[in-house]
């Protein structure tokens, strides 16, 4: 059985846990060198992405998951996440770092202010059907490499369609927070599922 880590600094971690093993992983927490080195794959989840770039690098983890990452192990990045797995930064603070993941320009609070936020039905284009998303203080991918996969877009407050959840090799990236399902629906595991195929 694959073992699935959540970074554990800041976030929805207990979500993503709960979903990883729903999909059949053994998932923990990381907070820690030894249990990054100990996973197959890892999820960073939302919160505040200029908090866990500082946290990272608080807990000697940045580099040693940069090279993780960069090594092939696959990663997935929920909103903050997002912005922590991306090239280049639109709204970042002075010295904000990322993880430089996939090649991609990401606009953080692109959607606009907590009370901004929102649920909405996309298209989860690999393969057409629909996709519940709650977004919550969420950025968007203003541009991306061609390589990127667009796995599915959004309307922005700009009146135009922008990607919201993307994949480059190993790394796939959401604006949307997928471990949060609807009140009284299903969860809807495919997000975490493509993680675990990516082992």
């Amino acid at each position: 059985m694959s073992t699935v880590g959540v970074l554990a600094l800041q976030g929805d971690v207990r979500e993503h846990l709960a979903a990883a093993t729903r999909v059949g992983a053994t998932a923990i927490g990381v907070r820690r060198l030894a249990e990054l080195e100990s996973v197959d794959a890892l999820i960073i989840p939302g919160g505040e992405s200029t908090t866990i770039d500082k946290l990272l690098r608080a807990f000697d983890l940045f580099e040693p998951l940069k090279e993780r990452i960069h090594a092939g192990m696959p990663v997935m990045g929920s909103c903050a996440g997002m912005i922590m797995l991306a090239t280049d930064l639109v709204g970042g603070i002075e010295g904000q770092q990322s993880l430089a993941a996939i090649p991609m320009t990401v606009r953080r609070n692109a959607f606009g202010r907590q009370v901004d936020s929102a649920e909405t039905e996309l298209v989860w284009e690999p393969d057409g059907s629909a996709m519940h998303a709650t977004f919550i203080r969420a950025p968007w991918v203003e541009a991306c490499s061609p390589e990127v996969e667009i796995l599915a877009t959004a309307a922005g407050p700009d009146g135009t369609r922008h990607p919201v959840a993307v994949r480059h090799g190993s790394a796939i990236a959401t604006s949307f927070h997928p471990e949060i399902a609807a009140p009284g629906a299903v969860h809807d595991d495919r997000v975490h599922r493509l993680l675990l195929d990516l082992i």
